[in-house]
C-alpha cells in the first residue's frame, strides 16, 4: 500500500477510536514520526495532506530541513531526547519540542528560543513506567513541580501539555493503564490553574496502541510505521 493509502486507514482507525471513545475525531491530532527517512518520503506524505511530523535527533532533522524548506504550513517537533548542548539548534529549527524533561532543559531552550526571536511550545515528558533506560520526570516528582512553578519565568516558552512512551507490552492493552496516569496527571496538573502552563495537548500512543491512547483521552498520536514501514538502517 503506498504512504496515502497507509494516512488514510490510520486516519480511520482513529476516527473509529475516538467514535468508540465518545469523542470527536476531530479532537486527535496524527504525528507522523519520520526518523531515519528521507526527505522523499516526508514530501510523500505531505502530499497526501499530512502537516505534522516528528523528528527524534536534531542533526537527521538539520540535514533533511532545507530540502523541506518550501512546504507551507508544515511543522516539524522534535520527539526524542534531546541534550542540553543541542537545545539552542532545536530551538531554532523545530516549531516543537515534545520531550522536555528537565529545568536545565527548559532554561537552556528558553534562552535558544530567545535568540531565535520566538515563542516555543513545549511539552513535558513522563516516565509514566518508571523504566531507568527511558528519559521523562517522575509524576510528583520534585523535578516535574520545579518544571511547572518555573514556567512563568520561560517567557519564551509555552508548556503546553505532557507526552509519554509507556512500557512496551505485546499486548496493546498493557498500555491503558499507564495512559490512564497520564490522563489523571494531566488533569492534576490543570485544575491547578498554573501561570503560563497550559494542559491542553496529551501526547500518547504510537502505531502499536494508538487506538487505546485515544479512547484514554490522547489529543496527539505519534504513529510511523503504520505509516511508513519497517524504518530503513541508519
Amino acid at each position: 500500500m503506498s504512504i496515502a493509502d497507509n494516512l488514510a486507514r490510520v486516519r480511520q482507525r482513529i476516527a473509529d477510536a475516538a467514535c468508540r471513545a465518545g469523542r470527536s475525531p476531530e479532537e486527535v491530532a496524527l504525528m507522523a514520526v519520520t526518523k531515519t527517512f528521507p526527505p522523499a518520503i516526508i514530501r510523500e506524505a505531505y502530499n497526501a495532506g499530512q502537516r505534522l511530523f516528528g523528528e527524534n535527533r536534531v542533526q537527521e532533522f538539520a540535514e533533511k530541513a532545507g530540502s523541506l524548506a518550501d512546504l507551507p504550513k508544515v511543522e516539524f517537533h522534535l520527539i526524542g531526547h534531546l541534550q542540553s548542548n543541542k537545545a539552542a539548534k532545536a530551538a531554532q529549527i523545530f516549531a516543537g519540542i515534545d520531550s522536555v524533561d528537565s529545568l536545565h532543559l527548559a532554561e537552556k531552550l528558553n534562552a535558544g528560543a530567545e535568540r531565535a526571536g520566538k515563542r516555543l511550545p513545549v511539552l513535558l515528558e513522563i516516565n509514566v513506567g518508571g523504566e531507568v533506560a527511558k528519559s521523562g520526570v517522575a509524576p510528583g516528582s520534585p523535578e516535574l513541580e520545579s518544571l511547572l512553578l518555573a514556567a512563568s519565568r520561560l517567557e519564551h516558552l509555552e508548556i503546553r501539555g505532557l507526552m509519554s512512551i509507556p512500557p512496551f507490552t505485546e499486548d496493546p492493552e498493557g498500555s491503558r493503564p499507564f495512559f490512564r496516569v497520564l490522563h489523571e496527571l494531566r488533569d492534576q496538573i490543570a485544575v491547578r490553574k498554573l501561570s503560563a502552563v497550559s494542559m491542553d495537548i496529551l501526547s500518547m500512543g504510537m502505531s502499536h496502541d494508538f487506538e487505546i491512547a485515544i479512547e484514554e483521552g490522547s489529543t496527539c498520536v505519534r504513529v510511523g510505521t503504520a505509516i511508513f514501514g519497517p524504518r530503513p538502517p541508519k
